[in-house]
């Protein structure tokens, strides 16, 4: 169904609304609930194929964290990745699947994407969110639409703080998320200093492998069978405001140490289950990461394609 309506899926009250994009259409969830009160109530932004109500094919997923910035401009400096417009042009261009994306909406940013203290009171909710979207969005979203729900379909992704909670949510539930791409990832977070955010300082005497963060995934990254193919990437620009000077600069250098660790001691293969990718002219903001989207869902595509796992 498409054109504008209100009606209920699953028990929750759904918007269907069409903005004209020739790559598809909204389902948009203004108050999703889970039955669990440790989760709040958030916006859900469902995009479906334009093709999908006369289709009956089953379509690989898309989850994405900041998803009030995913479609429409939003977030602090009220930009957005177009996601919309860009999968209109890539479907165009590309002989490609077509994905269903999820936006999901941040209720309370700054705790629900980070697991470590970094800058103010409100952190350390990460664990909390990613058993939200993998215990209770994730089949739902199942359940109601046609996914190829297996992991091997299901990417998450994020960027900045949101970045690290794609890493984060790919190395905890690898059952459910078999992808992870974190963009301009906060690495940095309960490693570096950040006191004074958007400013963050180096701590020369820390580093990723004995962090928290890599700590707690050890056995999941040196699974070879279970744990996540990754997309990483950052950009190099440091010009623009302190989110290029100081955030994007903390993002790069530990987004490289990330990269070489996965490497180094987890044996992950760069161009097979590991990709990485430096913007020359990348920034610290949704326009930048927007551009990144086609080389994403190409890497996406590829992986899908070549394993057998989904039809063009």
């Amino acid at each position: 169904m498409t054109g504008n309506s209100e009606i209920l899926i699953g028990n929750q009250r759904v918007r269907i609304h069409d903005e004209g994009h020739s790559a598809g259409y909204f389902h948009t969830y203004d108050h999703f609930q889970t039955s669990g009160a440790a989760y709040p109530e958030r916006i859900i932004r469902i995009f479906l194929p334009r093709d999908y109500e006369s289709e009956d094919r089953r379509y690989p997923v898309l989850y994405m964290n900041d998803g009030n910035t995913a479609f429409t401009k939003g977030g602090i400096v009220n930009q957005t990745w177009d996601v919309a417009n860009m999968l209109g042009h890539f479907y165009q261009d590309h002989a490609t699947l077509k994905f269903i994306v999820v936006g999901l909406d941040p209720v309370k940013r700054n705790r629900e994407y980070t697991h470590a203290v970094w800058s103010g009171p409100d952190w350390g909710g990460l664990e909390s969110y990613s058993s939200c979207i993998a215990d209770w969005v994730k089949p739902f979203i199942d359940a109601y639409y046609r996914t190829l729900p297996e992991r091997e379909n299901t990417m998450i992704l994020g960027s900045s703080h949101g970045g690290l909670a794609a890493f984060y949510i790919a190395c905890r539930r690898p059952d459910e998320f078999g992808f992870g791409s974190a963009l301009s990832p906060s690495f940095w977070v309960g490693v570096d200093h950040a006191e004074d955010s958007p400013v963050v300082k180096p701590d020369d005497n820390a580093s990723l492998s004995r962090s928290q963060l890599i700590l707690m995934f050890h056995n999941t990254l040196a699974d070879v069978k279970r744990r996540p193919k990754l997309y990483l990437d950052w950009g190099l620009a440091r010009t623009g405001g302190p989110h290029n000077e100081f955030i994007e600069e903390r993002a790069t250098v530990r987004g490289r140490e990330m990269a070489l660790l996965l490497q180094t001691e987890y044996g992950y293969r760069l161009g097979e289950d590991l990709f990485v990718y430096e913007d020359p002219k990348g920034e610290h903001s949704e326009e930048s990461w927007g551009k990144h989207m086609p080389r994403i869902l190409q890497y996406f595509t590829m992986a899908l394609l070549h394993e057998g796992l989904a039809r063009p």
